[in-house]
């Protein structure tokens, strides 16, 4: 079922600041959830993946070089996502 808008007696200024709300509030809602993040938050394996957007075999060549740390109980291995992201180097152009 397709919703279909409508857009009658609606001047461009109008259709603007609708849209501009519309922006606003998916941004505030966005902060919102970044900044809900604690940054020593623990990561499983394959959350750590999924948020470098990297292959497991990456990450376990990353942990073994250093360029990562990786903290275990057992066989379990888990990473800081702060550390994840000073991991992070700049790229030069």
């Amino acid at each position: 079922m397709k919703k279909a808008i409508l857009l009658q007696n609606l001047n461009a200024e109008s259709l603007k600041a609708i849209i501009e709300d519309g922006i606003k509030s998916q941004l505030k809602n966005f902060k919102k959830e970044i900044y809900t993040h604690d940054p020593d938050e623990l990561l499983t394996r394959d959350e750590a993946c999924k948020f470098l957007q990297i292959d497991s075999s990456t990450l376990w060549h990353w942990t073994n070089k250093g360029k990562v740390i990786a903290y275990g109980i057992g066989n379990r291995r888990y990473y800081k996502k702060s550390e994840l992201l000073k991991s992070l180097i700049p790229l030069k152009k």
